[in-house]
């Protein structure tokens, strides 16, 4: 989160609960109690995952246990309560599969007010779903949130690229 005392969204927004993708998928908030579900998720896409967020977020790590990715969804849910930073997953109609995340961070670098990205599973890769997503994270977040310079990390720009910008404060 950036160093002044501002902040980032309106105190008095509600942030959304449920999206749902044409498909018959929806986002919501990730919760520790999605651990069973993100745990084979991430970690069976964890080489493609490092690839993509490795070098900013020392993320997923190649021995994650399932303590420490619940411990990790509890400090994504806790931040999202207080409106710090948010993690959406994913899921199929049941909420029998999560499938991939969407995060919405504030920055602290130039030429933004958030940092959003995205993933899907390796075997969501090209598919309709992953095409949803990629259609759907951008509008809603012009339709839904009130941010007025959002930059899509892994889109806008590299990750290469995002990390070479100056921190401001």
């Amino acid at each position: 989160m950036t160093e002044d005392k501002t902040p980032w969204l309106p105190e008095d927004w509600q942030h959304p609960t449920r999206v749902e993708l044409p498909t018959g998928h929806h986002l919501r908030p990730i919760h520790p109690d999605d651990t069973e579900l993100d745990m084979p998720a991430v970690m069976g896409s964890r080489e493609r995952l490092w690839s993509i967020y490795g070098e900013a977020w020392g993320w997923p790590p190649a021995d994650m246990t399932a303590e420490q990715d619940r411990e990790d969804l509890q400090h994504h849910w806790d931040e999202m309560e207080t409106h710090e930073s948010f993690n959406y997953a994913l899921f199929d109609a049941d909420e029998t599969e999560l499938i991939g995340c969407v995060y919405i961070d504030p920055t602290d670098k130039a030429g933004a007010d958030a940092d959003i990205s995205w993933w899907v599973r390796d075997e969501y890769v090209g598919s309709d779903v992953e095409a949803a997503l990629d259609a759907l994270v951008p509008a809603w977040i012009e339709r839904d949130w009130p941010l007025s310079a959002p930059r899509y990390v892994g889109r806008d720009l590299t990750w290469a690229e995002w990390l070479a910008i100056p921190r401001e404060r």
